[in-house]
């Protein structure tokens, strides 16, 4: 006879076995030695916290009849009685479990529902156990709420789910809702070291440090998982043997990464990934170890006492945060987190995780022009007093010109055309011809209005005693709608004292408007941003050791 898997064989039969849910069996145990019972509950949780073995134990502890058969209702069940063993074998007739995946439609509910009117046949109430509830149909919810809110006195329901929210209100407003939690680490390791040790399998505890990890909160994934290792090991499960079955990272390697990335040893980081994928470990398992890594020497470096001693990598996590500076923890455990992801989308695990330690050292803060990938705004370079020979020659035209870039080799001297970059110019008399690039930076318009007069340029400019006739060149004849014209006319107006009519014609400016200054200004700046770029010694590094390239079009001035 095969043995059963421990997942089985250890499951609780009691309460007092219970597990990691005080708080639910606390309200249970109470509500069954006072007599106070609802007729409806629902467990909540992801899988493997103890669901169905809540709802197997309420089942006993509701029918169960003592070990002499006079016994009554009680949080304790014997075990011993027939209407335990049963429930425990599974063949109890008054104990009905239904799997909603595969009983969802409203013919499976009516039928239980009909069932459910007759008395029990053996025990005490009648005990229906609805598993993963939140996949019935709409139409079979509907067809139960009467039943669940009005249910025969020796009826109770016990619903279960890993998914609440598709619960509709209906039927949660009929139960009796509790959340049962996730397992923390150190429970299950609590739990498995009892368990092996009554297995009598020799152990270590950061195996099983590594085992309940990896359950990532469920009691149950726990113990198939150490009914694998043990079948692993042939003996004792080590934490080497834990970590080559589930594929995981020794911390060696995490420290060893983090170490290269305070030398900033890119080599030596390449090395590591290599060697990682030599061994075939999985890389996004990596990247979640190393985040809670990251986590722990955050932690320590703001709360030194978080770090408890019994950890074996208590020592390197107090030495890794003395360090790293909290930026850094900070900024390597947001890379971490959201570089996962990005593994699907990489060639191949290997090299995204290779990307991902190489983000790392790239943008370390202050690491010999880590993080300058943008252009810096205030550059060390003095700034230039002059923006070319023809704003020399021309008073007016520095003026009017933009403030001066710092180590701009790009001479254009299209930058030095008449620019003016702040409201300064005096409104003209209604006898001159305006300005029209300052005159449309003045306007107070808006909107479509201001993009209409970013894209003009002035043509004539006839003044009357009755007013002013201006015509206006714009290639884009589309911004000049009646309504935008017409505001633009009523903003001249209010800024000359008369009445302003324009005209607009369609062709292209033989002059610049005030966009096509604006844009070429911005192509300026970009161009200088990126010759900076490109002459930065970190980036220029990088180029030569890695080849990497900055991506063309990528680099923004600030």
């Amino acid at each position: 006879m095969t043995a059963l898997a421990l997942a089985r064989s250890w499951r609780p039969k009691t309460f007092s076995e219970l597990v990691g849910q005080d708080h639910v069996v606390k309200a249970l145990t109470h509500a069954l030695d006072q007599g106070r019972l609802h007729h409806a509950w629902l467990f909540t949780g992801t899988r493997g916290v103890g669901k169905t073995t809540i709802a197997r134990i309420m089942a006993k502890a509701l029918n169960c009849t003592g070990a002499d058969g006079s016994g009554k209702m009680t949080s304790e069940p014997c075990g011993k009685c027939p209407a335990c063993m049963e429930i425990d074998a599974g063949r109890f007739v008054d104990y009905i479990e239904m799997d909603a995946a595969s009983n969802r439609g409203v013919d499976d509910i009516a039928a239980l529902l009909e069932k459910a009117a007759y008395a029990p046949s053996n025990g005490r109430y009648k005990v229906y156990m609805i598993d993963e509830v939140h996949m019935l149909t709409n139409h079979a919810f509907n067809a139960m709420l009467k039943t669940l809110e009005e249910p025969p006195e020796h009826v109770k329901f016990i619903l279960a789910t890993t998914d609440p929210q598709k619960i509709p209100v209906t039927i949660l407003s009929r139960c009796l809702q509790f959340n049962l939690k996730q397992m923390p680490v150190p429970l299950i390791v609590e739990h498995l070291e009892k368990v092996l040790a009554a297995e009598k399998v020799e152990c270590e505890v950061n195996a099983l440090r590594v085992l309940a990890k990896a359950a990532q909160g469920s009691m149950r994934d726990a113990l198939s998982l150490t009914d694998q290792a043990i079948a692993y090991a042939a003996g004792k499960v080590t934490e080497e043997s834990v970590r080559g079955m589930l594929g995981t990272l020794d911390d060696a390697y995490l420290i060893r990464i983090l170490d290269c990335l305070i030398a900033k040893d890119g080599a030596s980081l390449l090395a590591v990934a290599n060697e990682m994928g030599e061994r075939s470990m999985s890389f996004s398992l990596a990247l979640q170890d190393l985040s809670s890594l990251l986590q722990k020497i955050a932690a320590a470096q703001v709360v030194p006492e978080s770090v408890l001693e019994d950890w074996p990598e208590a020592a390197e996590i107090h030495r890794l945060a003395g360090q790293l500076t909290k930026e850094e923890a900070q900024l390597f455990y947001q890379i971490t987190i959201t570089s996962r992801p990005d593994l699907s989308l990489a060639p191949d695990e290997q090299t995204g995780f290779a990307m991902t330690l190489l983000r790392m050292l790239a943008f370390r803060p202050g690491s010999n022009g880590g993080g300058s990938s943008a252009a810096p705004s205030a550059p060390s370079a003095p700034p230039v007093n002059t923006v070319g020979p023809a704003a020399s020659a021309n008073p007016a035209t520095k003026v009017a010109a933009p403030t001066p870039r710092a180590s701009a080799p790009v001479s254009a001297p299209a930058a030095a055309a008449p620019v003016p970059s702040a409201p300064t110019a005096p409104a003209a008399s209604s006898a001159e011809r305006p300005d029209w690039h300052s005159l449309m930076r003045q306007l107070p318009v808006k909107g479509l209005v201001q993009q209409l007069a970013f894209q003009t340029e002035l043509q004539d400019w006839n003044d009357s005693a009755a007013g002013v006739r201006a015509t206006v060149m714009t290639p884009m004849p589309q911004l000049a709608s009646e309504a935008s014209v017409a505001r633009l006319a009523d903003a001249l107006t209010a800024h000359f004292g008369k009445p302003v009519k324009i005209v607009i014609e369609k062709g292209e400016v033989e002059g610049k408007t005030v966009a096509k200054v604006d844009a070429q200004i911005h192509q300026e700046k970009r161009m200088n941003a990126e010759q900076m770029i490109a002459a930065d010694p970190f980036i220029q590094q990088l180029e030569k050791e890695f080849g990497a390239k900055v991506v063309g079009g990528s680099v923004k001035p600030l």
